[in-house]
């Protein structure tokens, strides 16, 4: 009997330690962390359906990706992307956009990239 208390007992800590390690690693608190540090970071799923979250000089941003043809191929033709929360964009000038357009460009180089109100305003 008490051998099965501390099989139970041990599969218990076993699960908690790896409940942490899991929550120490997860993306959203790299994402947290970037941002913080006012850091680019890019984190992005395989997955074409699922959106991107990217933070460069303490702004977070999300992006939706679409797919299409391109060049005889399906792959990423279209991103919208926009802030999550406008005020983090203070001080943020236009060549800060046009570097996250070639971040961007690097990883879907086939993409169009449009920006959402208040950037796209800024931009024209």
């Amino acid at each position: 009997m008490i051998w099965l208390l501390r099989f139970v007992l041990l599969i218990f800590i076993v699960f908690f330690v790896y409940m942490g390690v899991k929550l120490l690693f997860q993306s959203s608190r790299k994402l947290e962390s970037a941002r913080k540090h006012k850091r680019f970071l890019l984190i992005d799923h395989d997955d074409v359906r699922r959106n991107f979250q990217l933070t460069y000089k303490g702004a977070v941003f999300a992006g939706e990706k679409y797919m299409g043809t391109a060049n005889n191929t399906f792959d990423v033709v279209s991103i919208s992307i926009w802030p999550e929360n406008t005020a983090s964009l203070k001080g943020m000038v236009k060549d800060d956009f046009y570097y996250l357009d070639q971040k961007i460009l690097e990883h879907y180089p086939n993409a169009e990239i449009s920006w959402k109100s208040p950037v796209k305003e800024f931009l024209q």
